[in-house]
């Protein structure tokens, strides 16, 4: 895996309003399917597409994306209307889901804390500690149990406990998942901890609760929501932003300016799991396709076959995918459907 981000422009040739429509879907469903399949980034405006990902992963994206163009044009010139069906096909058939093995998987890449070492369980979990290590700014993007967030405070114990940095900082968005708490008793703390929960449990286990409570008191560790970094300078720090797909574009830029000198950042999310309003574009999203080209910072992605907690855990993320994914053919097929109804209406009234 690379530890940089391709972006990858072409043009799509003839330029064919039709037949770009019919490539992209409804509501450009066909190329949010290729995104969620090989975790890439598809930026398009008429015929022009910029790709963004891994680079194996991107070119496999370009590749897809001109095949279907292909299809969407019959013998007899006139254009064919693509089904999410025909972009699962393209994307099984180009076989593009197999990456390469990092080669940092051959390597000695752990992380040391006082309650033992902790080594990555896979490829994808290697190159991850590795641009943990290497870089000062560094994405881990991918669904729930992949140990995104884990390895990241590891790492941040690790750097604290050689004295690389003088205090770690942990933050997220205080964002419900899906449901409104309204009012919360208690202090600052109180009404906070329950968006930052799984930041002590990780810190908890690698620390122990006593010493962790000591370090918080003295300020070595602090645990804040998002809102409150805005006006700070973060020097000689390690900060984790933890799920970062509820940030908005704003606070992503707000967050990634307050890095100072000799900090370092992790940026963790899950792309498909936004619970932000309706309309409001995911930080974390937009972030992927500004950030890609600056060399300094690194990009992991992850897959349901990453997951490292319970077995069945990769099983409940891969059938959400499945369902999903007919509940997206569903749609299409209800629009395309209406598309239809509203065509013959109009064939009537003329």
């Amino acid at each position: 895996m690379s530890n940089q981000l391709s972006s990858l422009e072409f043009f799509l040739e003839p330029a064919d309003n039709a037949r770009l429509a019919s490539l992209c879907g409804a509501f450009d469903e066909h190329l949010k399917q290729i995104e969620r399949r090989l975790g890439v980034e598809i930026a398009h405006r008429d015929n022009a597409f910029k790709v963004t990902g891994q680079p194996v992963q991107s070119k496999a994206a370009e590749d897809v994306i001109k095949a279907l163009y292909i299809e969407t044009q019959t013998l007899k010139g006139k254009t064919k209307e693509l089904t999410p069906d025909d972009v699962h096909l393209a994307i099984a058939e180009a076989n593009c889901l197999e990456q390469e093995a990092p080669s940092v998987w051959d390597k000695e890449v752990f992380i040391k804390t006082r309650r033992g070492v902790i080594k990555p369980r896979n490829p994808h979990q290697s190159q991850y500690v590795a641009n943990i290590l290497r870089h000062d700014i560094t994405f881990g993007v991918g669904p729930a149990g992949t140990g995104k967030t884990y390895l990241a405070v590891a790492a941040a114990v690790d750097a604290l406990e050689r004295q690389e940095v003088r205090r770690i900082l942990l933050t997220r968005p205080a964002v419900e998942a899906g449901e409104k708490l309204g009012f919360l008793p208690g202090d600052l703390t109180q009404k906070i901890d329950p968006y930052l929960r799984p930041l002590y449990d990780a810190l908890f286990e690698m620390l122990g609760f006593e010493k962790v409570e000591r370090l918080i008191e003295r300020n070595v560790i602090e645990v804040a929501p998002l809102a409150y970094m805005r006006g700070r300078t973060l020097n000689d720090a390690f900060i984790i932003l933890d799920e970062s797909q509820n940030t908005t574009t704003e606070q992503m830029k707000m967050f990634l300016t307050r890095i100072g000198f000799n900090s370092k950042a992790v940026i963790t999310g899950d792309i498909t799991q936004v619970d932000l309003p309706r309309g409001a574009r995911s930080g974390l999203r937009h972030a992927i396709e500004v950030l890609s080209d600056v060399n300094e910072i690194s990009f992991n992605f992850f897959q349901a076959h990453d997951v490292v907690r319970h077995p069945v855990v990769a099983r409940i993320v891969e059938a959400y995918e499945k369902k999903e994914e007919a509940e997206r053919i569903e749609r299409a097929e209800k629009q395309k459907a209406r598309e239809a109804e509203r065509f013959a209406n109009q064939e009537k009234s003329s």
